[in-house]
């Protein structure tokens, strides 16, 4: 049967961490009680202290800093979307450039990051924000970066593929597709502990937007002028549970899903979220960036552990 999401939350009431960014991204919850958030359009890079609610700034000019994830050896792995590539914090303040050219190109615009048990780097590469010509690869896709920094475009099937996590076996990738057609999509990773190739790509949830007028536009947080039909938020970050449900950041809230595709529930935010993290030390803490502001909720089972981090503990 179905769980509800009496069934997974422990206080459905989400409180509030901390406000006052511009358009809040990439939660990535450390062990020492902060949290990383980007905020995106103001290009700074924040650590969010977790009792107080404190910002201190770990970088400005972040190139568009958006989805985080740990490394293998627990350092901080950004997609710098303005910049156009992904990058490792060093432990001395400095920057590695992880990824940003495939083939001799220009990668689109890195979104969000995800990290294997084995050590390798996923993340997704949308384009459908950029101008003609400012493109230089013939699609958007997902990479995976190898441990000796090797590149590989593992899927180039979707229109916008954004956030992305693995089930907790590692046997599936869930991806959000962001536009034009809004849903959850997964692949099978082949290969276990091998390749990890992607295949077998298919629609698992469809996610609507919520309903406009024809033809309508708005003005989004970045400037541009997009389709009302966005205004309602559109299927963005995500993270899995130990029970391999899906929690994805989407039109109204948090949509909640079974690994099966069966939609659960929908969590309502006084912002429209745009990505999710688990936290604290039982990891039961779910963190949702949303707009100006960083909203956290219990949660009753564990979310998977963000690989590298227990080495931080």
């Amino acid at each position: 049967m179905t769980p509800t999401l009496d069934d997974i939350l422990e206080s459905p009431q989400p409180e509030l961490v901390a406000t006052g960014f511009e358009f809040t991204e990439g939660p990535l919850w450390h062990p020492d009680g902060f949290l990383y958030v980007s905020d995106v359009d103001a290009r700074v890079h924040y650590r969010v202290d977790l009792g107080s609610g404190e910002k201190t700034v770990i970088r400005t000019d972040s190139g568009g800093a958006n989805g985080a994830t740990f490394d293998a050896d627990g350092r901080v792995v950004l997609c710098e979307q303005d910049a156009r590539r992904v990058v490792r914090l060093e432990e001395d303040g400095g920057l590695t450039v992880v990824a940003d050219r495939y083939d001799g190109k220009r990668i689109n615009r890195a979104n969000d990051v995800v990290a294997r048990r084995d050590g390798t780097i996923y993340f997704t590469d949308p384009q459908g924000l950029m101008e003609e010509s400012e493109k230089e690869l013939d699609s958007s896709g997902i990479f995976r970066v190898d441990a000796d920094g090797s590149l590989t475009l593992v899927a180039g099937d979707m229109n916008h593929p954004n956030g992305l996590a693995f089930s907790p076996d590692e046997d599936r990738l869930y991806v959000s597709n962001t536009r034009p057609d809004p849903h959850l999509h997964v692949y099978d990773v082949f290969g276990g502990g091998g390749d990890g190739g992607l295949g077998n790509s298919r629609v698992l949830a469809e996610m609507p937007y919520v309903p406009a007028g024809e033809g309508e536009m708005f003005r989004a947080h970045s400037g541009a002028m997009r389709p009302a039909v966005e205004r309602g938020g559109v299927p963005d970050g995500l993270k899995v549970d130990t029970e391999g449900r899906i929690f994805c950041t989407g039109p109204g809230g948090v949509w909640v899903f079974d690994s099966d595709g069966s939609e659960i529930g929908l969590i309502e935010l006084p912002e429209l979220p745009a990505n999710v993290a688990f936290g604290d030390p039982d990891l039961r803490t779910l963190f949702v960036t949303a707009r100006t502001s960083v909203y956290r909720l219990r949660v009753k089972a564990p979310g998977i552990p963000v690989h590298g981090v227990s080495s931080q503990a």
